[in-house]
């Protein structure tokens, strides 16, 4: 049903927001639900989103751009710097793309997004006293290096054999199913970790540098923390693990560095010439940057649904959110 904002004291603190409480996913609805389970898989893979955008990248790099794993035997800079490359240039071009499309150009003005404030400059609590260049520096500074890290590490083991490697012609319908898969791990990993790191102690050390971001915006998604990222960043181990073929690495990769590039982009989607071409932020993940105690996973799993953490959006949900807190921080 339709928020109501009559009666809604937080209404006006949005710019936007949709009209109706946030869907979770129905796969695990009871009574089961089949339909509405193709419609969601549906709009998640057959539409520009922020899961089929990082598989599109993550297809043309596998095919055009990484190097064979018989290169990868031995540690040598040549494969290493093009794995970090790899990193630096899809993740600059999203995220910077859609910086200048939705806050230099301005390119939709304020339609669709979710916050009526501008990103942050002149302010002290972040590196360089600018949001963005602080985003920026944590993003590709931290993220990527941790990232590139753990990656070489995988590919290295790979590449000598010491797990086991696949392909499609091999295992056609595991591979598929595994790739499939992937966004529900990384949902999965995503909530445990990001549950730890609201722990007091990591959270005022370690987390708020990702929560100097009330306001968030496409450099926002993984400005995070050294130490957070050696975190979130341990679900591409997975790999060694499940056998995976170097595209389901890939995928992973993307996935998880490109994703929060539009879950934090502030505008729920993108608009050019009046018409909606991709689906792009997600107020399920902006409500956790504005009330900080609430849905800590994703709307893929309802891990926040099941331990009592889900923020629909509504009044309610505001309210329960903040009693949790009230609760968390009076013990």
């Amino acid at each position: 049903m339709p928020h109501d904002f009559a009666n809604d004291a937080e209404a006006e603190r949005w710019n936007y927001r949709p009209s109706h409480p946030i869907a979770l996913n129905p796969l695990f609805a009871w009574p089961p639900r089949p339909l509405a389970v193709l419609r969601w898989y549906r709009g998640a893979w057959m539409m520009l989103t922020a899961l089929t955008i990082p598989f599109l990248v993550a297809v043309l790099v596998w095919a055009f751009v990484l190097p064979p794993l018989e290169q990868m035997q031995v540690f040598h800079w040549r494969w290493i710097g093009t794995v970090w490359l790899m990193n630096i240039v899809p993740q600059a071009m999203v995220a910077g793309g859609l910086h200048w499309w939705l806050y230099m150009r301005k390119g939709q003005g304020m339609r669709k997004k979710f916050d009526k404030r501008d990103l942050t400059r002149k302010n002290g609590t972040f590196t360089f006293n600018n949001q963005v260049l602080d985003n920026i520096w944590w993003t590709l500074g931290s993220a990527m290096t941790v990232a590139t890290v753990y990656q070489c590490l995988i590919f290295w083991v790979m590449a000598n054999g010491w797990v086991p490697v696949i392909t499609f012609a091999e295992t056609p319908v595991f591979f598929v199913a595994w790739l499939a898969l992937i966004p529900m791990w990384s949902g999965l990993h995503f909530y445990w970790v990001h549950r730890l790191e609201h722990h007091p102690k990591l959270y005022k050390h370690v987390h708020a540098v990702h929560h100097r971001n009330v306001n968030v915006g496409p450099w926002s998604g993984i400005s995070n923390h050294w130490y957070e990222n050696m975190f979130y960043f341990t679900t591409y181990f997975v790999h060694l693990v499940v056998p995976s073929g170097t595209l389901h690495l890939m995928f992973h990769v993307y996935f998880q560095q490109l994703s929060p590039v539009f879950s934090h982009c502030g505008f729920e989607k993108l608009i050019a010439k009046d018409a909606e071409v991709a689906k792009s932020g997600d107020f399920f993940h902006q409500l956790h940057h504005r009330y900080f105690e609430c849905n800590y996973g994703t709307s893929e799993i309802p891990f926040d649904k099941w331990f009592g953490t889900f923020h629909d959006g509504s009044a309610e949900g505001t309210e329960r959110t903040r009693a949790h807190k009230k609760q968390m921080y009076t013990k």
